[in-house]
């Protein structure tokens, strides 16, 4: 486990300064390509509860417009939210993520940025939003699932040996352990085959396709995706898999 950190953690630092290169231009360019691809794209058309990360300033596809149209459209949309872990164990992350919905448009620009200049809730208005967990708390969350999860990342790749679609994140494991308690929430509700669908959201940059660019190594808790869009409007799927 210590070498496949150490592994992630120097791609994380290549990604980082090739990211670096990445001018405003290009990165608002791709985003609006991103947009524009998802906007007509049936996973994200059909979709009724859609979460969406919220953006960094920087390094990553910027998903305001996403957000907009997706509250625009009537769809519930579902924001990651930090927290300590409500059962803490040695065994468990300290800290975990839930997703929150936002109430409309008002409430998603009345959020205010964190240190990382990401738009976030507060958490003084947490126990009064319907979320995907919770606690005793949690407004009308027993029963809600979500069926899109707009993912960022670091890096992504297709692996060559299993046609799998891998994601590099920051190094938290955040969504992988959220989207694990999300599938066993399912299986809890008796929905056993739940759609839900994993889809990455990326700068062209980001997406690594030459042995000499690397490859995006994975553990056994690593999710893969069942999908990629691009800053140049490519879809990359699992090979194989069909749209």
């Amino acid at each position: 486990m210590a070498s496949l950190n150490a592994v992630k953690q120097q791609l994380r630092l290549a990604m980082k300064q090739k990211l670096s290169l990445v001018s405003h231009e290009s990165a608002a360019a791709q985003s609006s390509v991103v947009f524009n691809t998802l906007r007509t794209f049936q996973p994200y058309v059909n979709a009724k509860r859609v979460s969406v990360f919220l953006s960094m300033p920087t390094g990553e596809i910027q998903t305001d417009a996403i957000v907009r149209h997706a509250l625009e459209s009537g769809k519930e949309v579902f924001v990651p939210y930090l927290h300590r872990n409500p059962s803490p164990s040695p065994d468990l992350p300290a800290r975990v993520m839930d997703m929150v919905r936002l109430n409309n448009l008002r409430d998603y620009e009345s959020l205010e940025p964190d240190r990382w200049g990401i738009p976030s809730v507060d958490p003084a208005t947490v126990h009064d939003r319907q979320r995907i967990f919770g606690g005793p708390d949690a407004h009308h969350s027993d029963r809600v699932l979500l069926d899109l999860i707009l993912m960022p990342g670091v890096a992504f790749d297709l692996s060559p040996d299993t046609g799998a679609l891998r994601r590099l994140g920051h190094g938290k494991g955040f969504y992988d352990y959220f989207i694990s308690q999300h599938n066993a929430k399912a299986v809890a509700l008796g929905k056993q085959e739940y759609p839900l669908l994993l889809y990455g959201l990326a700068l062209s940059e980001q997406f690594l396709t030459s042995p000499s660019e690397g490859s995006v190594p994975v553990g056994p808790l690593d999710q893969p995706l069942d999908g990629l869009v691009l800053g140049n409007g490519e879809i990359k799927i699992p090979y194989g898999k069909q749209n």
